[in-house]
């Protein structure tokens, strides 16, 4: 299997020079097991997915550090939540960088240990699967369907697994898995038809209400579930703009999915040409543009901020993106053509705002240009943004 470098390398040999504790987070499949063995590859590697490992470091915490003293990949360290007190203890009493590494899939669970027992000790990164142009190096793309189709996981690349093969096996095997240890799900059917009814939503202003009522569920139980698919890095959330422009606006959040392959078999769709005709394809697209971005923020360590705005009277700006003093505007549409429409929630929005608004303009098409000051970006061209 060829290694493919990642993004976000630099960023991680950067923090194990400085912290002695690095975490890095991300959903399953996503290749944190490949990088850390790669960029670390003297360590010694435990996952404590293996039973008797883990029942090994939950049984005698003391005696597992004794055994891996340093220099030691600790691979879904959520399983045995007692090892994070001994971690601080005998990273304290190590005093040097870089000497551990740790894994998880379950941000909320690893997020809430860290803050507990590592704080000031960690450094963290959070690896989402492959960035477009990581899988521009061993994958020829043709356009955005092409990648929409696929998704982004490495193991479809590097070892060719037919997409509805691995998604499947993906939801059934993995997300279960997860499911089942953050809490009791008894009917995963019913588990499953709630994924497929907000994988229609992907790109969409999240309400609680009408996915309970589609899925005959309670509200909290959708929230509930809703919180375990962001602990498992499945969806996010982008939150609305709180700038007061003295305009109404939606306050609710949209929801969004990381891997647009995830929504394609979701959704049923089979093959390129059914996801460049379907009924949701602007919705996916922005999907595959917004996680694309997001994939940007965390692999170059920026510390962007990422928002929509919407009024009451439905005009909207697909993505904020807040960095620092600077504001962009970004429009997003799955068309190749560009109409004058396209320009007018921009513009408004602008108009609003006094200060200095970056405004874009991403589509399928395959020219870069600007036009009356909007940077029309070609898709593939995401990393000139900003």
């Amino acid at each position: 299997m060829t290694y493919i470098k990642r993004e976000i390398e630099n960023e991680i040999k950067t923090l194990a020079k400085e912290f002695p504790i690095l975490a890095i987070l991300g959903p399953r499949q996503s290749g944190k097991t490949t990088l850390a063995k790669h960029l670390f590859p003297d360590y010694a590697y435990i996952s404590l997915e293996n039973i008797d490992m883990r029942e090994f470091a939950d049984s005698d915490p003391r005696g597992f550090f004794d055994k891996y003293s340093e220099n030691i990949i600790i691979d879904e360290i959520q399983r045995v939540p007692t090892l994070f007190s001994y971690l601080q203890t005998h990273s304290d009493s190590q005093k040097k960088a870089g000497k551990f590494v740790i894994t998880g899939s379950q941000n909320y669970l690893l997020l809430e240990k860290v803050s507990q027992s590592l704080a000031g000790r960690v450094g963290l990164v959070t690896l989402l699967p492959f960035s477009l142009n990581e899988i521009e190096k061993i994958h020829q793309i043709k356009n955005p369907a092409d990648i929409i189709f696929n998704g982004a996981y490495p193991r479809l690349y590097n070892q060719r697994i037919r997409p509805a093969v691995f998604y499947d096996s993906y939801v059934n095997t993995y997300l279960e898995k997860d499911v089942r240890q953050i809490t009791n799900i008894k009917n995963f059917d019913i588990f499953r038809k709630f994924l497929v009814v907000i994988a229609g939503r992907s790109g969409q202003i999240l309400n609680v209400s009408a996915i309970a009522a589609e899925c005959g569920l309670s509200r909290s139980t959708i929230e509930e579930w809703l919180n375990i698919l962001e602990a498992s890095f499945i969806i996010y959330r982008l939150r609305p703009f709180h700038k007061n422009y003295k305009k109404q606006v939606i306050k609710s959040p949209k929801i969004f999915f990381y891997d647009t392959g995830i929504v394609c078999s979701l959704l049923g769709i089979t093959s390129v040409e059914q996801t460049e005709n379907h009924y949701l394809k602007g919705n996916i697209f922005e999907t595959f543009i917004i996680s694309e971005l997001i994939k940007n923020n965390y692999n170059h360590a920026k510390l962007q901020k990422f928002f929509y705005w919407r009024d009451s009277k439905g005009r909207e700006i697909d993505l904020i993106i807040e960095d620092n003093l600077d504001i962009s505007g970004i429009e997003i549409k799955s068309s190749k053509t560009i109409a004058n429409s396209f320009f007018e929630n921009l513009n408004y929005w602008s108009a609003l705002d006094k200060g200095k608004i970056k405004k874009y303009l991403v589509y399928s098409g395959e020219e870069t240009y600007t036009r009356d000051s909007t940077k029309i970006i070609n898709w593939q061209k995401l990393k000139t943004i900003g």
